[in-house]
């Protein structure tokens, strides 16, 4: 009888029952994640989409810590000796649980609006600013939650933020700047990640990303320019990749004043359309041309247009087609002529 007279005075010990719930939690933390892990993971892999695979994945651990602190919350709150601080463990609790629930819900749209914009063909690929905007609104939510059980006039502090804003913007005047532009080029899409560009007095290149304060260039060579919002919104771009990946890729070139200028369009032509038709990255089904448009110093100047898929093949296409061209002019007798004066002697 002893002993189970001790074992009950044990178990109604405030801190036995706190190390209890604690344990059980632990207990509980561990089952939730088995069942997350294995038997729901399981479950998500054999659907068609891998969207619930990254959702079970972002709420996995998050989920593992609330259940946690959830126990330290209740075990905290068994004990008599805390009873004068149950408020501030109350706030605490709900603060955290508020803060846990926003990275959860923040990460869930995240991957939620990217997969939406991935099947919008405009917006494949979507600028890390937008996973930024979304998160920003949802804290802003939470912040102002919080707020609300704290009994914390908001006016008073809209107005403190107000003063306080203003003098922060004078001194971040340049970092909102580039932050508005960025929102700017997001909205308007003169360029799009991916998109090969030329900026004027500056890079050309792959759009990495647009950020909140920079735009990344990558260039031909694989070097990486950052370049400031601000200074990209104000500059004159070429978008190589707008409309259409496709564009031309002409080839400037020239024949002596004697030759033949029908043989000429019609050699060139027929290299041409070779070059197309064997060379990855042409258009296969485009009909290239010639156009005569100058009188030089030494030679009758023209353009060969052709077709590419694509801004990088280009230069391959152009490549192979210098050295086709050269190789049956060379064969038809076809003269590029180099730069010739002619001096007169005066008597």
């Amino acid at each position: 009888m002893a002993v189970i007279e001790t074992l009950l005075s044990l178990i109604q010990h405030e801190y036995f029952l706190f190390f209890l719930i604690l344990a059980s939690f632990a207990i509980l933390t561990k089952i939730v994640h088995v069942i997350l892990v294995i038997y729901l993971k399981a479950f998500a892999a054999r659907t068609k989409t891998d969207i619930d695979d990254i959702i079970l994945k972002i709420i996995t651990k998050p989920m593992c810590i609330f259940i946690v602190f959830a126990g330290f919350y209740f075990a905290l709150k068994s004990l008599s000796v805390l009873a004068p601080y149950s408020t501030k463990i109350n706030s605490i609790f709900f603060v955290g649980t508020v803060l846990l629930l926003s990275l959860i819900v923040s990460r869930i749209f995240g991957v939620l609006i990217s997969r939406w914009l991935k099947v919008q063909k405009k917006y494949e690929k979507m600028p890390k600013l937008m996973s930024h905007i979304v998160a920003a609104v949802i804290y802003i939510i939470a912040f102002l939650m919080v707020l609300d059980y704290f009994k914390i006039e908001i006016k008073p502090l809209l107005a403190a933020f107000g003063l306080g804003g203003l003098v922060v913007a004078l001194a971040l005047q340049n970092t909102l700047s580039n932050l508005f532009a960025g929102l700017h080029i997001i909205s308007d899409r003169p360029i799009n990640v991916g998109d090969f560009i030329d900026i004027e007095g500056g890079p050309s290149g792959f759009v990495e990303d647009i950020g909140w304060r920079s735009t990344r260039v990558r260039t031909l060579p694989n070097t990486l320019v950052i370049v400031p919002n601000s200074k990209l919104a104000e500059s004159a771009i070429v978008n190589n990749s707008l409309p259409v990946l496709e564009m031309a890729a002409v080839v400037q070139c020239g024949v002596a004043y004697g030759s033949d200028l029908e043989k000429v369009e019609r050699v060139t032509i027929d290299v041409a359309k070779k070059i197309q038709e064997t060379v990855p990255g042409a258009i296969k089904t485009f009909e290239p041309f010639i156009r005569y448009h100058t009188f030089g110093d030494s030679n009758i100047n023209f353009s060969i247009i052709l077709r590419v898929e694509e801004l990088v093949a280009k230069y391959v296409i152009m490549h192979e087609f210098i050295k086709a061209l050269k190789k049956r002019y060379d064969e038809e007798g076809i003269e590029i002529s180099w730069p010739v004066r002619k001096i007169y002697h005066g008597k």
